[in-house]
């Protein structure tokens, strides 16, 4: 079984020992996802492996930021207060995020790799990101460091097109 699950497991016994009802139904509930998911896998025997168990968690956590919002536009900032302290509970099982200095090199690295020069390339860039950030690095946060530098390799492809057609027609 994955640390991360096993880890769940022996924080919901605590939950039950020390009677806090908040963590016990936050950790019922991601228990019952991840049960959920590695039904869909394989089967009701089926155990995920430690990344799809995260990939449970961070949909969680998605889920419930998407309730905070709308319990925050609809004026009930005590449930919000609650999906909020959920979501502090399910981060503590996240591995560690990536700075964005790290995200920034990884980019880098990804781009040079992929010999990336326009966004169409951005398909490709990503799908590689994603497996190396193993949900260090959020998925839009990603889609923003790689569209800055595709978006300027771009555009210094585009510049030096123009020129070169500048020269021609001089001469």
């Amino acid at each position: 079984m994955a640390d991360t699950a096993t880890r769940l497991n022996e924080d919901l016994k605590n939950a039950m020992r020390a009677k806090d009802g908040m963590a016990l139904n936050t950790l019922r509930a991601v228990k019952s996802a991840i049960k959920n998911a590695a039904i869909e896998k394989g089967g009701s025997d089926t155990e995920l492996e430690e990344g799809e168990v995260i990939a449970v968690i961070r949909k969680q956590i998605k889920q419930r930021r998407e309730s905070m919002d709308q319990f925050n536009k609809a004026g009930r900032e005590e449930l919000a207060h609650k999906e909020e302290s959920e979501i502090n509970l399910l981060e503590d099982y996240l591995p560690s995020p990536l700075s964005t200095k790290e995200i920034d090199e990884l980019v880098d690295a990804t781009i040079a790799e992929c010999n990336a020069s326009s966004r169409s390339d951005m398909g490709r860039v990503m799908k590689i990101l994603q497996e190396r950030t193993a949900g260090r690095a959020d998925g839009k946060a990603l889609s923003q460091a790689v569209m800055k530098p595709v978006s300027y390799t771009h555009l210094r492809a585009h510049e030096t097109l123009r020129y070169l057609v500048c020269r021609l027609l001089l001469e």
